[in-house]
């Protein structure tokens, strides 16, 4: 009410006029027209940008180091170092050398060293020499497999594995 006061008598109330044209007729309606725009804008892309789409390293290339990401990771060319993702997908020509930790593994090409994950699969393709500590597993007819399999509440976990080694020697 008193701004529209205000809009309606410009002329009569000019020197109160300039400061709620800066602050509150103009810019609360110029504003409250942006805002709901661009605030009802802003919750529509929330959802799909919690989904970005998964790293892909072709097959040309070389990687020697560690990665570590919380998406997604498709791997088709050689990795020697560790790796830990959400969701890893080694491709049939690929071929990682290290410790692999995700939540998801999926082994089409070859591994050699410990998978860690909390679901684990290995297609009729895949090769890992290595010992395989998971929550789940699914191994097809036909992939090759050669390591111990152990079964975790929480596989993610490096202190679980890694304490009970060394605790053993020490005795």
């Amino acid at each position: 009410m008193f701004s529209k006061s205000k809009i309606n008598d410009p002329g009569t109330k000019t020197p109160e006029t300039p400061k709620p044209t800066g602050t509150t007729p103009d810019s609360a309606s110029g504003a409250a027209a942006s805002k709901p725009a661009t605030g009802a804008s802003d919750f529509k892309p929330t959802p799909p940008k919690a989904k970005p789409p998964a790293s892909v390293l072709s097959s040309d290339l070389h990687i020697t180091g560690n990665l570590k990401t919380t998406g997604d990771i498709q791997i088709e060319g050689t990795i020697e170092g560790d790796i830990r993702a959400h969701l890893l997908t080694v491709g049939e020509g690929a071929t990682v050398k290290g410790e692999v930790v995700a939540d998801d593994v999926v082994v089409n090409g070859r591994i050699v060293g410990r998978v860690r994950g909390l679901k684990v699969r290995l297609t009729s393709t895949a090769r890992v020499e290595g010992d395989i500590i998971h929550k789940t597993i699914a191994i097809e007819s036909g992939a090759h497999f050669e390591g111990s399999v152990q079964r975790q509440d929480d596989p993610l976990s490096p202190g679980k594995t890694g304490a009970a080694p060394a605790a053993k020697p020490a005795s």
